[in-house]
């Protein structure tokens, strides 16, 4: 068996092995991680032909993160007599829970050893816009990194113009015109922002920040996949209205907006 850190491609194919072993099915063709908040938004995608422990495929430990379920499913989505094999990830790996960058980005390398030629990466972030409100999802557009960390070793050089599909992002404005575009910071965590530390990220042009999504994002790309990144807004960011932050704040507000996010999601994948 592969060593996930020594040998993260290898693992990650082993794991699309186990996934297609499980499922029966030879490959998926869209990938939905799933951030927090988000997992009851998968009910809108019906029911799962099958749902397992993360665990169960090689090179994946237990989330160790409230709201991040470790579970992975599979759906058959069908539109206008065509299908779609659905995979879902409910739950990832963050940066600040010290396992290392190959943790963090094993599940999207999996799935694209899957077969998945799009990724779809959702999120719970604070608004530094002062235009957003709670409970808002933004596509995102471009994004800021202030971790110093990427998912690339050596001269793998990668050009990121794109990395975040305009076809995927006018694809699902389609189905909804009114959702904004906007810049996502990725912030180590698990401290959330000071004020200070806002209003310096706005000055640098963001919209958004979180502590998941870009090294992701980046991965992803570097094997080929198209990526779509969507964030919900689930609190105004550190200094915007004075109010301190907590983590059940972002689970609420991610519960409460459960509903539009399934039917977003759902919308989403039609269009695919």
């Amino acid at each position: 068996m592969a060593d996930l850190y020594k040998d993260p491609i290898g693992t990650a194919q082993e794991a699309a092995q186990k996934l297609a072993q499980i499922t029966g099915k030879p490959s998926h063709d869209v990938v939905l991680v799933m951030g927090s908040g988000w997992i009851s938004a998968t009910d809108a995608l019906g029911k799962p032909t099958h749902e397992f422990a993360i665990t169960d495929l090689p090179g994946f430990s237990a989330p160790t993160v409230t709201g991040h379920g470790g579970v992975v499913r599979s759906y058959e989505v069908t539109h206008d007599g065509k299908s779609l094999n659905v995979l879902v990830l409910l739950g990832r790996t963050h940066l600040y829970e010290g396992k290392g960058i190959e943790a963090v980005v094993h599940g999207v390398r999996t799935a694209v050893k899957a077969g998945c030629k799009t990724v779809v990466l959702t999120n719970a972030c604070g608004g530094i816009n002062r235009d957003y409100r709670v409970g808002q999802p933004v596509i995102i557009r471009d994004h800021i990194s202030m971790t110093g960390v990427s998912p690339l070793i050596g001269a793998d050089f990668v050009d990121l113009t794109d990395l975040y599909s305009k076809r995927l992002r006018d694809l699902v404005k389609k189905e909804d015109s009114t959702l904004a575009e906007g810049v996502y910071v990725h912030w180590r965590g698990p401290a959330y922002e000071t004020p200070a530390e806002i209003n310096m990220l706005r000055t640098l042009g963001a919209d958004l920040v979180g502590m998941s999504t870009v090294p992701e994002a980046i991965a992803a790309h570097s094997l080929g996949a198209e990526v779509l990144g969507i964030s919900l807004v689930t609190n105004a960011a550190a200094g915007v209205t004075g109010e301190k932050l907590s983590h059940t704040e972002v689970m609420e507000a991610g519960a409460a907006a459960a509903g539009r996010m399934g039917e977003l999601l759902r919308k989403v994948l039609n269009r695919l």
